[in-house]
């Protein structure tokens, strides 16, 4: 009688009734799989289980699972994208081979008042392994076949690719072409070895280095205008602390998941959190309110705010008359300030044309102090804000100046005429917002103990991103919120700044004489953009270059001829895929460069349109630092594995360039050549000599590898070995554990204090030492003459631009998306099987319905620029009239090559081109990554369309 046989109680000559075999019968199957079988002894004494996690007498399944999930080692690592998360991980290898990986989960804790640190990670980073050994890994040098973009390559070897790049290279500096040398490489803070790894030779090189933050437009210009500086956020840590949370398109659940829980517990501790966003994002619905303004109306609506807590009388008068310029005196007659050598008040100051000038309590004419005027350069603590008299906000009156009696009225009087426009009927007409809403908003805003605004891209993305931002800063402004926990304007776009700034900035440009480029400008210089701009903004953009306000590389020779660039080193970015009018990029642009250089681990869009792509060290391959503004840790990458193939770490593979071109600079006998700019020679034959020394200490031979650098950078910078103490934080100590900074450099605005999380501006707030502007304040007026002649001397709304891509009925956005972070994981199985595995447009069902269009068909988006063939997703949380279409796909992944920039054109805004003051620029001035136009993406206009054919 078989077991199929028996009833359920009934049993066999063994003992073992039908209810017992198929209990055992998982067992039995596993012991299968190890080679056991039924009739092996191990089954005569197989016994039932009533608790299969209690007594349970058959151990080996365990074992087995055990060492499925064993391993050999344990690396400490990191993933090197521009996310901001900077999140330490632990990387696990079995037999030589990198098998998972899992948040490390001890950072330490400095505030046991605020949510524990740990962990930190998101589902790109778990998933990073799948690049390691992926199909797109680029594991040996490549020389392309065929022409660019059309991925026909050849394998060469080290040699081949390093002499022919040297050769080149060397033939350039030679002709005097050193500055068409182009190296591009974004975010310093996600990897700052690997960054400084190219940027050293392109500067011992004597070529260009490119911008990046403004290029994405990653940079809120406002910030810079306002308050002198790039960007300073608190630590997200430090949202825990605030009563009243606006996360202003800062879609945090998405773009910034390893932070997000600081959000969500802060909504515990009963702090109000507001979104504000065009759709009901995924931030939205963990909002306790949404206000969803039209997009592009951020700055109607923040200004409508300021209107709201002006009118009511719910702004900080003393932060006001001392932090800010609303007191200052500006001329009727020319729109520019009152300069106190004007009225004889600037005697004794070391530049009297640039020190202003408030009215006293009394009715006085005061020297305003802290301005530029009585201040050794921009950031100078020698000076003070602190007032020893009562200004007067409201002041409109006339004064006796060397001209003759001059009408003057304060910046406040100025503003307050400008708020007046913002009506609850207009902002209402202008936003979608409701009346009482955003009032209430407002309000509750301006009345709370501390309130923070966590600003995103969604506003940096449009032509007037700069009004955006001076009007949302304003906000924070008025009702005193800076410079507390719990306060501020956190403005997370990127990895904006870099905390070990002195040893990252040395290792990076030895020389210290370094020919920067705003990546917007040169891009539109170069692909022939300017000869097809409106007149105005031409003609700005070339007064810009020829006041020398900014640069533009390859520089005019003495003839007036200017050369194009010829050389472009990309690496661990994906230019060409971030490329704002990427039609005149490809067709315009890319034929001047007689060679494209991708140093790369996967085959990216740039990979496929370089001439040489050379295979990197993955994130598990490599020594390097990780860092971000969001926290204030600083934990590293160290190699679990051997690179891939013949990949090697970017250290290794310039450094290794630079070996080469010395080799073959003295086998050709060249000499050196002096620089057109710069007080210094370049010498190709000692260059791979600079390369490796210790600049600092003249140390031979310092720098041969990655980890060198990267001890390099902690020993030379103030965060982590402070000249006032004998501590210092080594490799060692974060490879043992992430390490809290120990100070703050110069470049910050705040002290890192013990058990507190960082805030910035406690320098100007509490300490009182002038703000970085022309004015020594924050600074809400801006005198320059194109910001007269524009009507942008105070934040205003403004229309963006009408038409750009064509008179079409739908506005075309490019967000960041989830399952990405840019171009990085795009190309991922495991994140493409979470959404639909191509490229997706997101359409509200009215708009969809209108065009025949229902989910999943596949669409044609257009415009005047080109098209797209996307599958169609309806998405009823967009409002109707956008088209939203997330970014970073490749464009291999679309069936023509174009790929979401095809759709959008490049336009600056002639704002972000000035310097000011114009004599000296120590306000404004063109700073890489600081101040420079941005490369903005909206204000497009797209149809839809399908295209009769069903996605796949």
């Amino acid at each position: 009688m078989s077991r199929h046989d028996l009833t359920d109680d009934e049993t066999d000559s063994a003992g073992i009734s039908r209810r017992d075999f198929v209990r055992g019968l998982g067992a039995a199957s596993l012991l299968g799989a190890t080679g056991l079988s039924f009739a092996d002894d191990g089954m005569d004494g197989l016994q039932a289980v009533d608790d299969p996690i209690g007594n349970y007498p058959y151990r080996d399944w365990e074992d087995l699972y055990r060492d499925e999930w064993d391993w050999d080692s344990v690396a400490r690592s990191t993933h090197s994208v521009n996310c901001t998360g900077s999140c330490s991980w632990n990387v696990y290898v079995k037999d030589g081979q990198v098998w998972r990986e899992e948040q490390a989960g001890d950072y330490p804790t400095f505030d046991e008042s605020l949510p524990d640190p740990n962990p930190r990670g998101c589902q790109k980073g778990a998933c990073y392994t799948d690049y390691v050994n992926a199909d797109q890994r680029v594991l040996h040098p490549l020389r392309r076949t065929g022409e660019r973009g059309e991925g026909q390559w050849e394998r060469i070897s080290w040699d081949e690719a390093l002499t022919e790049i040297a050769d080149h290279v060397i033939d350039e500096v030679q002709a005097g072409r050193y500055d068409a040398i182009s190296g591009f490489t974004p975010i310093p803070a996600m990897s700052p070895v690997s960054f400084a790894s190219g940027s050293r030779l392109v500067n011992l090189l004597g070529g260009v280095s490119h911008s990046f933050y403004d290029w994405y437009s990653d940079l809120p210009p406002g910030q810079p205008i306002t308050w002198g500086t790039q960007t300073d956020n608190a630590e997200s840590a430090d949202w825990h602390n605030a009563d009243y949370i606006i996360a202003w398109g800062s879609n945090i659940n998405v773009t910034r998941i390893p932070d997000a829980k600081y959000f969500l517990d802060a909504g515990y501790e009963g702090a109000k959190r507001v979104g504000i966003f065009t759709d009901y994002s995924q931030t939205a619905i963990h909002t306790d309110e949404w206000l969803s303004p039209h997009g592009g109306s951020d700055t109607a609506l923040a200004l409508g705010m300021a209107q709201t807590i002006v009118d009511e009388g719910l702004y900080d008068e003393d932060h006001l008359k001392e932090q800010t310029d609303m007191p200052l005196l500006v001329r009727e007659d020319t729109g520019k300030f009152l300069r106190a050598s004007e009225v004889g008040l600037a005697e004794d100051a070391d530049d009297p044309e640039k020190v202003f000038v408030m009215v006293d309590a009394d009715g006085n004419l005061r020297r305003a102090p802290g301005s530029l005027g009585e201040r050794d350069g921009q950031k100078d603590y020698s000076a003070s804000i602190e007032l020893d008299f009562d200004p007067q906000l409201s002041v409109e009156r006339s004064v006796d100046t060397d001209e003759g009696s001059v009408p003057v009225r304060s910046v406040w009087e100025n503003l307050t005429d400008e708020l007046s426009q913002y009506t609850p009927e207009f902002v209402h007409e202008e936003t979608g917002v409701g009346e009482n809403t955003y009032q209430r908003v407002a309000r509750e805003f301006a009345e709370a103990d501390a309130a923070k605004i966590i600003h995103g891209k969604g506003v940096n993305d449009w032509y007037h991103n700069d009004l955006g931002n001076r009007a949302i800063q304003l906000l924070v402004t008025l009702t005193g919120n800076l410079g507390d926990p719990g306060t501020g304007l956190d403005h997370y776009v990127g990895q904006e700044k870099i905390w070990s700034f002195h040893g990252w900035k040395v290792l990076s440009f030895p020389t210290g004489s370094v020919r920067g480029v705003p990546t917007t400008l040169w891009t539109y210089f170069h692909a022939g953009i300017l000869d097809n701009t409106d007149p105005d903004t031409a003609k700005k953009i070339r007064e810009s270059i020829d006041e020398g306000w900014m640069p533009v590389y390859p520089e005019e020779r003495d003839d007036g001829g200017r050369p194009d660039p010829s050389t472009m080193f990309v690496w661990r970015g994906n230019y060409f895929n971030q490329a704002k009018g990427n039609v005149a990029v490809e067709e315009q642009l890319w034929p001047k460069l007689d060679l494209v250089v991708d140093i790369n681990f996967r085959m990216d869009s740039t990979a496929m349109y370089s001439d040489i792509v050379l295979p990197a060290a993955s994130h598990y391959e490599k020594h390097d630092l990780s860092e971000t503004d969001m926290h204030t840790y600083v934990h590293p990458f160290t190699p679990a594995v051997e690179p891939l193939g013949e990949a090697k770490t970017d250290w290794e593979i310039f450094r290794l360039l630079a070996e080469k071109i010395q080799e073959r600079a003295r086998e050709r006998g060249v000499e050196p050549v002096e620089d057109r700019k710069f007080d210094r020679t370049i010498d190709l034959t000692t260059i791979h000599d600079d390369y490796v020394r210790d600049w600092e200490t003249g140390e031979d031979g310092a720098l041969e590898e990655d980890r060198a650098a990267a001890e390099f950078i902690l020993e030379h910078s103030e965060e982590t070995n402070p000249e006032d103490s004998d501590e210092q934080i080594t490799f060692d100590d974060i490879d043992d554990q992430p390490q809290r900074f120990l100070e703050a450099g110069d470049h910050w605005s705040s002290d890192i204090k013990d058990g507190e999380a960082y805030v910035p501006w406690q320098d100007y707030v509490h300490d009182k030492n002038p703000w970085p502007t022309f004015t020594g304040r924050q600074q809400y007026y801006i005198d320059h003459d194109w910001y007269l002649e524009l009507g942008e001397e105070l934040p205003t709304h403004k229309e963006g631009p009408e038409n750009t891509g064509g008179d079409y009925p739908l506005s075309y956005n490019t967000p960041h998306g989830r399952w990405s972070i840019h171009s990085t994981w795009r190309d991922d199985p495991k994140m493409l099987r979470l959404q639909r595995g191509e490229p997706v447009v997101y359409i509200n069902p009215e708009d969809a319905d209108e065009r025949g269009i229902e989910d999943g068909d596949t669409v044609e988006v257009y415009n005047d620029l080109g098209s797209v063939e996307v599958q169609a997703k309806i998405y009823p949380s967009s409002e109707p009239g956008t088209v939203r279409h997330f970014f970073s796909w490749e464009k291999f992944q679309y069936p023509d090559r174009d790929n979401f920039n095809t759709l959008v054109p490049m336009y600056m805004k002639p704002t972000q081109l000035v310097q000011y003051p114009e004599d000296t620029g120590e306000h404004l001035h063109f700073f890489p990554n600081y101040w420079g136009p941005t490369g903005v993406n909206s204000d497009v206009r797209v149809d839809v369309r399908p295209t009769g054919g069903d996605s796949e």
